[in-house]
């Protein structure tokens, strides 16, 4: 398999999104070390988690634990594996979800990050979203911090906006090595930020890049072009819409969430399926 590259470390095209292992009501743990060990076997060698993602309040960092377990319980040699989460997205107690940017919280929640993943230093370790009541750059500060520390070896930012992202260079040099946002069919809002991170060579990480949970399995309907340039090439439209995105620029790392084996297995295809120049302008104009 092809790879990219995120900071100075090679890493599959495609990554594994584990939130859909930690969503209420849809937990089977057996099924996702599955799906992470069947990810492992196919090449996937960057996984995606953050603290936030886990079943409801009070069970803060239950996605972290499972990909612990996932790599600890692995019969094969994970040294290659890059493991990326995130801080700075809460679970508050009474429901819903909250932000905390502030440089005590996010240094308190690497900590955490850090004992539940079983690492002396986090691979990847990205702000989650950026927290209006703090400035952005005490934020960023703080992620620096936790380099200088050694308690990151690379620092990404999540939920950026053109302006964060160059604020976030300004800080943190060549630090910081990614930017994962959302991007989808259905959500073209970050080319502008996909367009800058191919500009200062930052990995750029699309977050649902099928469009969610709840839309990924509907892609092919709502998006006539992807189903039937799928048909052509006898694959699955979200297969389709992953090469898309590989070839939108080299640096670009989607990383799709699955909870099962087959579909994993079906979106690390999407590496080697080639898109010509006549079918990516029609999914452009989707």
């Amino acid at each position: 398999m092809q790879t990219r590259r995120i900071g100075d470390v090679r890493v599959s095209p495609i990554g594994l999104g584990a939130m859909p292992m930690s969503v209420e009501g849809k937990v089977d743990e057996q099924r996702s070390l599955a799906t992470v060990h069947a990810a492992l076997d196919a090449g996937v060698t960057l996984i995606d988690t953050a603290d936030a993602y886990h079943v409801g309040p009070g069970g803060a960092g239950h996605n972290e634990l499972l990909i612990a377990r996932a790599l600890a319980s692995y019969g094969g040699d994970t040294s290659g594996v890059l493991v990326a989460t995130k801080g700075g997205h809460t679970r508050p107690p009474g429901g819903g979800w909250g932000l905390d940017g502030s440089p005590d919280y996010l240094k308190k929640a690497c900590d955490a990050s850090l004992k539940r993943l079983g690492v002396e230093a986090i691979g990847l370790y990205q702000h989650h979203r950026p927290d209006p009541k703090v400035p952005y750059e005490v934020t960023i500060g703080a992620l620096k911090d936790l380099v200088d520390a050694g308690k990151v070896r690379m620092a990404g930012i999540s939920n950026a906006d053109p302006a964060q992202i160059r604020l976030a260079v300004e800080i943190l040099g060549d630090r910081l090595v990614s930017v994962q946002n959302q991007f989808s069919p259905a959500f073209r809002s970050s080319d502008p930020e996909l367009d800058l991170c191919a500009e200062l060579d930052l990995a750029f990480l699309p977050w649902s890049p099928l469009g969610g949970i709840s839309q990924a399995g509907e892609l092919g309907s709502r998006f006539a072009p992807f189903a039937e340039v799928a048909a052509g090439h006898g694959v699955s439209p979200q297969q389709v819409c992953l090469a898309w995105m590989l070839a939108k620029a080299p640096v670009v790392i989607p990383i799709p969430g699955a909870s099962r084996p087959e579909t994993i297995l079906d979106s690390v295809e999407a590496a080697n399926l080639r898109l010509s120049p006549e079918e990516l302008a029609r999914l452009d104009a989707a």
